[in-house]
């Protein structure tokens, strides 16, 4: 137990996310303080058990507990006989990088809760049961999975994926695992995660799942697909979606400068950005062929890439001049998988899947919650236009 509490206080001070960590501090909080008079009751909340009840609830009194991660507002349970305080609330900091360790344990890694019982004891607590630690998590995985799982509604004409790799143990190895992510922003202009799941590779048979996995939970109205150069998503989505595919134009922009030497990159940068400023389509097209025929002798390579990557790498303007900005390439999942990465970093290895999905769930539930607050993140002109139901939205709202 001794190994473990010390690598559970090194994990703890690498560090996470303030205001996922405050939430967890907050959660992990209260759910302790209710446990433990539950136990202290003989009952739990509201339950009618007289023959072994030992004492009763009798409201809340609120508390302001100051956290290395921030002020955590709680509310301490009240008993009608004698008085309860949660020792956890003393300002000693020893408790509150336990308690960091216990949220982490429990709801970062999912693993041990023999371990986290321990840690539990160590606030001067009066222990939680494996049941009780595995009724935790359940809760945390229970509206993780409800968002995942949820029903999507309305018509969502852009769809951003992509993934990124953690390492988890399986039989006994450690291996590195996609997660992949899906954004969309619907017909009103709101962005939202649409789906999260977890997989041995990026192949074909997987992209194709997780989008049917989506279409049974309601997505339609796709009309472009934005990734990376992934052959696997370009097939699924143009089976599964019916869906025009964009390839990145940033990550074409990395594969198109490998072909050239350091001191010309700066020069044929330039030359394909010209591309991307013309006002139209068939402009664009036209400087395209152009670029590429420039390039073609002193470049054998660029020249070719370019010619098979010219629709992949213009689709994004066939669609509502309004949007391109924001639909010609992944920069939008960008800064999540980042986000994800550097959360992901602090537990190094996975025990299982189900943590991976626990933790990277829990942040893109956070995520959608924070862009829900926000104004519409595109703009509505040429979206309704993009609407298999528009008409029958629009006649609805003239009635």
């Amino acid at each position: 137990m001794t190994n473990a509490t010390m690598a559970l206080t090194e994990l703890a001070e690498k560090g996470a996310d303030i205001d996922v960590l405050r939430q967890m501090v907050q959660f992990m909080a209260q759910r302790l303080m209710e446990l433990d008079v539950e136990g202290r009751c003989g009952a739990a909340y509201d339950e009618k058990n007289p023959a072994e009840r030992l004492n009763s609830r009798n409201g809340y009194r609120e508390r302001t507990w100051d956290t290395r991660a921030g002020s955590v507002e709680l509310k301490i349970p009240k008993l009608r006989q004698g008085s309860y305080f949660p020792e956890f609330l003393e300002p000693r900091r020893t408790a509150e990088k336990a308690l960091t360790a216990v949220i982490q344990e429990a709801y970062v890694q999912g693993i041990s809760t023999r371990s986290v019982d321990e840690l539990v004891k160590s606030l001067g607590m009066s222990g939680v049961s494996k049941s009780q630690v595995s009724r935790l998590c359940g809760e945390l995985d229970e509206r993780v999975n409800a968002f995942l799982g949820r029903q999507i509604e309305g018509d969502w004409p852009y769809l951003w994926v992509d993934a990124t790799y953690v390492k988890t143990r399986e039989a006994g190895r450690i291996v590195s695992v996609a997660v992949i992510v899906a954004v969309g922003v619907n017909t009103d202009g709101q962005r939202e995660v649409l789906g999260l799941k977890v997989g041995a590779s990026e192949a074909e048979p997987f992209w194709t799942e997780f989008l049917r996995s989506l279409n049974r939970r309601g997505l339609r109205g796709v009309k472009l697909v934005i990734s990376d150069s992934h052959e696997g998503i370009k097939a699924a989505a143009s089976k599964v979606l019916k869906a025009t595919w964009q390839r990145c134009r940033v990550h074409f922009m990395r594969n198109a400068l490998a072909h050239a030497g350091k001191t010309q990159r700066r020069m044929v940068s330039a030359a394909i950005g010209t591309v991307f400023v013309q006002e139209s389509a068939d402009t664009a097209r036209a400087q395209w062929r152009s670029v590429a025929d420039q390039l073609r002798d002193k470049f054998p390579k660029l020249g070719s890439l370019m010619d098979e990557a010219e629709n992949d790498v213009l689709a994004f303007m066939t669609f509502p001049r309004a949007h391109w900005a924001q639909i010609y390439s992944t920069n939008p999942l960008e800064r999540l998988n980042a986000e994800i990465k550097r959360r992901t970093n602090v537990v190094g290895i996975f025990p299982n899947d189900a943590s991976i999905v626990r933790l990277v769930g829990a942040m893109m539930l956070e995520q959608n919650d924070e862009w829900s607050l926000n104004r519409r993140y595109m703009q509505l002109e040429g979206l309704q236009t993009l609407s298999d139901t528009a008409p029958t939205r629009l006649s609805a709202v003239a009635r």
